[in-house]
């Protein structure tokens, strides 16, 4: 089965979508899965055949190793942390 296939036939709206959701830091590929059914592999995908050359090289920097992206490292982190203010992060 080819690595694009599952990506092959998503519409113009969602593949914007999902780009989004994957440039934006607060939103784990756990919640993208959830929601959209695509898991990591599939969003690295589409990203590196959707962006320019420059953008991916940026984008793959910016994901690698970022503690929001994945849920569970992030959960662990949260709980490390001793503040008030936790409430507002709970997922």
């Amino acid at each position: 089965m080819p690595k694009y296939s599952k990506l092959k036939n998503i519409d113009k709206k969602t593949k914007d979508k999902l780009i989004g959701l994957a440039w934006d830091d607060r939103t784990s590929f756990d919640q993208i899965k959830k929601d959209f059914g695509f898991t990591e592999d599939d969003i690295i995908n589409l990203m590196r055949r959707e962006l320019k050359p420059g953008s991916w090289r940026l984008w793959r920097k910016r994901v690698s190793g970022r503690l929001t992206k994945h849920e569970k490292p992030f959960k662990d982190y949260l709980s490390t942390l001793k503040s008030v203010n936790l409430k507002y992060f709970e997922y």
